[in-house]
């Protein structure tokens, strides 16, 4: 296979890659067409990509459109698993949208920042002054319930088989389990519900290259979202362990183009300037 990769550190185990800086890419244009794989392109490039040189990538087009943006992913969860999503509304950040969180979701609750990964970008809200101050700052309020839980668990999926799973435990005092913020790994008992989940909605979804974050309560699965770059603590040897998913992954897929055919490829809805949502707004 010829194969070209846009992010080297993500494919620096993969044998026989060429790489090409994003940013050069309009200078290559005859090697990017003879390829047969193109691998962990910029988000920019990815229109391109497909419907302008109909190229396969790597992740798969769902996996960019969906992983780029909570509530995208949130509404492609309500439609195929709603009983696995905590309770959650996605409203304008305006005193009418306050009010709809505190009635469907109240305090203490959970806000997301749309567009962000690592534990950044998470809140813990407690009282109407809290929410009305993170508001103000944000396009979309996106509010969840606060889940009675001290950890949760990562789940990597690479092609179509999961590739590691670990709980990451919330630091004392904390409400966070990120690695990133201090949650601590353990990969003791994982249950297999929650990797039953993340198989059927990464398939459902054409999702082939994520980290899932899941929360039990009891016996049952919650979804939170999942992050298509992801990071690799809780993986043994993890550079050239995803480098042999990956590169089995393509292989298998060589000849079955449907999952990464331009022609299909969705694509993501643009909000333009002023606009508070692009469709109605969602509350699971």
């Amino acid at each position: 296979m010829r194969l070209i990769s846009f992010d080297v550190s993500r494919t620096l185990h993969i044998p026989g890659v060429r790489y090409i800086k994003p940013e050069r890419m309009f200078e290559h244009l005859d090697e990017i067409q003879a390829a047969d794989w193109l691998l962990f392109p910029s988000y920019w490039q990815v229109s391109t990509l497909l419907h302008a040189m109909h190229k396969r990538i790597f992740p798969s087009p769902a996996t960019y459109y969906l992983g780029h943006d909570k509530v995208e992913q949130t509404r492609a969860f309500q439609a195929i698993c709603p009983e696995n999503i905590p309770k959650t509304t996605i409203q304008a950040s305006t005193c009418h949208g306050i009010d709809i969180a505190e009635a469907e979701v109240g305090y203490p609750m959970i806000v997301k920042e749309i567009r962000s990964a690592r534990g950044q970008g998470v809140h813990l809200i407690e009282r109407r002054r809290e929410l009305e101050t993170l508001a103000a700052s944000q396009e979309v309020l996106y509010a969840q319930t606060r889940l009675p839980i001290d950890r949760d668990l990562r789940i990597v999926l690479i092609g179509d088989r999961i590739l590691a799973s670990y709980w990451r435990v919330t630091p004392p005092g904390g409400y966070r389990a990120n690695v990133a913020q201090g949650g601590m790994i353990d990969h003791d008992d994982i249950p297999p519900a929650a990797l039953a989940l993340v198989q059927r909605v990464a398939t459902r979804l054409g999702v082939d290259h994520a980290g899932f974050d899941v929360a039990m309560v009891g016996d049952h699965p919650f979804l939170f979202e999942f992050n298509r770059l992801f990071g690799t603590q809780g993986i043994a040897d993890p550079g050239r362990t995803t480098a042999t998913a990956i590169l089995e992954w393509l292989s298998r897929s060589q000849g079955t183009p449907a999952a990464n055919d331009a022609s299909v490829a969705a694509e993501p809805i643009k909000k333009c300037p002023g606009e508070m949502f692009d469709v109605a707004p969602a509350t699971v």
